[in-house]
């Protein structure tokens, strides 16, 4: 088990530092990004190389299979270089989870090193059981990242099945149509648009039911796609609003609002909102890694997560969220009449988060769900 956590402890280090090395870089090409309405090749490069997309992919198919924990720092610190970007990461590494879903033959012949999923966990469509495998068709949204990914993977509803079953279809980039979408308000750069199938055939081996349990027993595996993905989007939230909150606290000492003769930094109104808005950032942020940290716990001394452990993590998650949003409202708030212009990034912070907002991983109905299960009712399949 030591020789495990040092793995871990090891391999999260260096990713951790690949990824403070890389913000400058991920900053200098946040504008390209953003007009280009994809992240450049020259940082997905960089996010390849330091093994960004793989390191929830267990260490057995060479990957990074490293501490949840671990993972929202990672994503935090490219999301303060930019959302975008970090929201690219977050897709990849969270659909490398994947890989765990897998029989072996094909999770090494998919995750092998260079390779980048992605992939849409809305069930928009359709499978037909076919000679030992799947006849789909289907058109998902917000296919983040679609255009630098390798394999795609898809929900689908399986058709003719007594109880219901929904399953992740794996498709080579080859076998995608990607139809451009992608002109939105906020998370310019993830490149997120729509992408379709048609009549496409997929092996069974190349699919696996959302409902079942992964054939890797490490204690990262423990983790839900879903909940591990609820999670990473917070990661993404976390960044976006530390990096907003220390643009304003910058700008205030050099910053006087309209009417007024001295810095934000000496007006009480400032004060308490910059307060308020750590507070809510930070308290966030906590519940989140408590509930990641609990969540391990249990799962490494080789028990089953409680109903309510797995709701706490989802809620935390949308929490996290929720004080980020309140983060980055404060900054562009003080921020004033500055914030609009395209030259601030406040302005991209904000329209970022609020992005951020509209996923259903942590929109209220997550809150709606959590409670429920806090209160003993059944949740919506799929919630935990």
């Amino acid at each position: 088990m030591r020789t495990i956590e040092r793995a871990h402890q090891v391999e999260g280090s260096r990713l951790l530092e690949a990824a403070r090395r890389l913000a400058p870089l991920i900053a200098d090409h946040a504008d390209e990004a953003e007009r280009e309405r994809r992240v450049p090749k020259a940082v997905v490069g960089e996010l390849v190389s330091a093994g960004v997309f793989h390191m929830f992919v267990p260490r057995v198919f060479g990957g990074g299979e490293v501490d949840v924990a671990i993972g929202v720092r990672v994503l935090e610190e490219l999301s303060k270089a930019d959302g975008s970007t970090g929201w690219i990461a977050m897709i990849g590494a969270t659909t490398g989870l994947i890989s765990a879903y897998l029989p072996q033959q094909v999770a090494r012949e998919i995750y092998r090193p260079g390779v980048i999923t992605g992939g849409v966990v809305a069930p928009r469509g359709t499978a037909v059981p076919e000679n030992g495998g799947y006849r789909v068709n289907g058109t998902w949204s917000f296919a983040s990242g679609c255009e630098h990914s390798h394999w795609l993977a898809c929900a689908s509803l399986v058709q003719g099945s007594d109880v219901p079953d929904v399953r992740m279809m794996l498709f080579p980039a080859t076998a995608i149509e990607i139809i451009d979408t992608w002109h939105v308000s906020g998370l310019r750069g993830t490149g997120s648009h729509d992408i379709a199938v048609n009549d496409a055939y997929v092996p069974t081996d190349y699919s696996f039911s959302l409902a079942g349990r992964p054939a890797q027993s490490g204690v990262l595996y423990g983790f839900s796609l879903i909940g591990l993905l609820a999670v990473s989007v917070a990661a993404v939230a976390l960044g976006i609003g530390r990096a907003a909150i220390d643009e304003i606290r910058d700008i205030a000492p050099n910053k006087t609002p309209m009417g007024r003769r001295k810095p934000l930094t000496e007006w009480n109104v400032a004060q308490v909102a910059i307060a308020e808005g750590e507070a809510a950032l930070r308290s966030g942020r906590a519940f989140l890694l408590e509930s990641v940290g609990a969540m391990w716990s249990t799962l490494e001394r080789g028990e089953e997560p409680a109903i309510e452990q797995r709701a706490l993590l989802r809620l935390a998650a949308s929490q996290a969220v929720q004080g980020s949003v309140r983060a980055v409202d404060v900054a562009y708030n003080l921020g004033g009449g500055s914030s609009i212009y395209e030259s601030s990034r406040l302005q991209r912070r904000f329209r970022d988060i609020h992005a951020l907002t509209q996923h259903v991983m942590v929109g209220p109905s997550s809150f709606e769900a959590a409670g429920r299960a806090l209160l003993g009712h059944e949740v919506p399949p799929g919630f935990l």
